[in-house]
C-alpha cells in the first residue's frame, strides 16, 4: 500500500473518531474554520473595493 493512501485512511479514521467522541468540540472547530474563511473573504472584498474607489 502506498504511504499517501495509508495517511488518508488514518486521517479519515481520526476525523470519524473525533466526530463520534467529541461532537460539540468538532462542531466548534468547524464553526471556527468557517468563521476564519468568512473573515478572510470579507477582508479580501474590502481590499478590492478600496482598490477600485
Amino acid at each position: 500500500m502506498n504511504v499517501k493512501k495509508v495517511a488518508t485512511y488514518v486521517a479519515v479514521a481520526f476525523v470519524i473518531f473525533y466526530l463520534l467522541t467529541q461532537p460539540t468540540a468538532a462542531a466548534a472547530a468547524v464553526r471556527g474554520m468557517f468563521d476564519g474563511i468568512t473573515t478572510g473573504a470579507e477582508r479580501l472584498a474590502t481590499f478590492f473595493t478600496s482598490l477600485t474607489t
